[in-house]
């Protein structure tokens, strides 16, 4: 049993976890951790497992940035671990959990004969990463727990031997997470346990993300001070939706759009900005650091979160968090988050006639900032850190 005032030791295992290479690369495992080791009350160590991948070429694109990933890293003081395992193509999907387990055990026996014998395993990210995590759970003699985080088991959980694979790590785990409570529903439809799911949400730092003023980033961001922005940020990949927010401008004369993010899909977006005739009203953002997105959001009317799937969508409450409110697909989590009008609003449909009527609806009762950023408010992380705390020590103190 641990001792009160003992600090619970983690063993994170993820391969959602940022490194100097993909420095935005699951940033909100980052910061739950982050979250969690401001109490004193937790010691962690990670192991982010990256595939093995033999060239560094920037011809390779992201399979190069697998190579170029250091094998060890300090990361905001927390020592993170990159475990290579071999992911060959085509059958990839299913053998993931085995090879990333294997990949991950000479690293993680490694840091127990240095003395860190940690207490639990917390996994995030349910396929593979979960199921890898019960392999190691079983042959370490060690409990771990899992969180679930939006595509694991709204889409991976499609496939039969995922599925089983799944529903067996959750059997197995002390107890499994989710981001929201649509993902806990979604695990208890599949056969879960339900005295075994969690919900907690991510929350948001609201010191990082705090309101500048508008004319003052906008200014800085090298825009015209006038007109009305909008905003979408995440990944240039179809389930995100930019080309959704686009095809809206055609509909919103007036209306500027800001892009943030890369991806496979930018040659594709810009032609079809094109094509539409809207190609002046999209700023090209990139990719933009933590750090800077504040004035993204500071610069927009609103945000736009457009997707197909989302399990808690982070973005949501970080542009809240800067008083701008948003429009955003009405899917899995997202309710849960956009559930004031001074969050923002919810799209009746996912296309560019139903973005174009919620933004104008939006806009004729548009909340004040000071409102909107009172509701992010609600969700700072206070109550996840406690429930984590709380849970780990429960699932720690079963095993023994």
């Amino acid at each position: 049993m641990l001792y009160q005032g003992t600090p619970v030791k983690i063993l994170l295992f993820s391969t959602l976890y940022p490194s100097v290479v993909r420095p935005i690369h699951g940033i909100f495992v980052e910061t739950r951790l982050r979250e969690l080791l401001k109490t004193g009350e937790v010691q962690a160590k990670v192991v982010a497992p990256v595939p093995w991948f033999p060239s560094k070429s920037p011809r390779f694109g992201a399979y190069a940035r697998f190579a170029a990933t250091p094998r060890q890293e300090l990361r905001n003081g927390v020592e993170v671990h990159h475990p290579r395992y071999l992911l060959p193509p085509k059958v990839g999907m299913h053998i993931a959990p085995y090879a990333m387990a294997l990949g991950a055990l000479p690293t993680i026996r490694r840091l127990q004969r240095q003395g860190f014998d940690f207490d639990l395993i917390d996994a995030h990210y349910f396929y593979p990463d979960g199921v890898a995590a019960s392999l190691l759970a079983r042959w370490l003699h060690k409990p771990f727990v899992v969180t679930a985080r939006g595509s694991d088991l709204n889409l991976i959980t499609q496939y039969a031997f995922p599925r089983k694979l799944i529903l067996r790590a959750a059997a197995q785990a002390g107890a499994s997470i989710g981001v929201s409570q649509a993902l806990m529903d979604r695990l208890a439809e599949l056969g879960a346990d339900r005295s075994k799911l969690n919900t907690l949400r991510n929350g948001v730092d609201l010191e990082r993300f705090v309101p500048e003023d508008r004319t003052e980033a906008r200014q800085r961001l090298g825009l015209p001070v006038q007109g009305q922005y909008l905003l979408s940020v995440g990944n240039l990949v179809e389930l995100k939706g930019h080309h959704i927010a686009i095809e809206s401008l055609t509909q919103l004369p007036g209306v500027t759009l800001l892009i943030a993010g890369a991806g496979p899909e930018e040659g594709a977006l810009k032609a079809l900005a094109q094509r539409l005739g809207v190609a002046e009203r999209v700023r090209w953002a990139g990719v933009v650091p933590q750090a800077d997105l504040k004035w993204w959001y500071s610069a927009a009317d609103a945000l736009v979160l457009c997707s197909s799937r989302e399990g808690w969508a982070n973005v949501l409450l970080e542009a809240m968090a800067c008083g701008t409110p948003v429009v955003a697909t009405n899917i899995c989590g997202t309710p849960e988050v956009v559930s004031s009008p001074a969050a923002g609003t919810l799209m009746a449909s996912r296309d560019a006639q139903a973005l174009a009527a919620a933004w104008q609806h939006l806009h004729s009762q548009m909340p004040s900032r000071q409102q909107t950023r009172a509701f992010a408010h609600t969700f700072s992380w206070d109550a996840t850190t406690q429930g984590q705390l709380q849970l780990f020590r429960r699932v720690a103190d079963a095993w023994q």
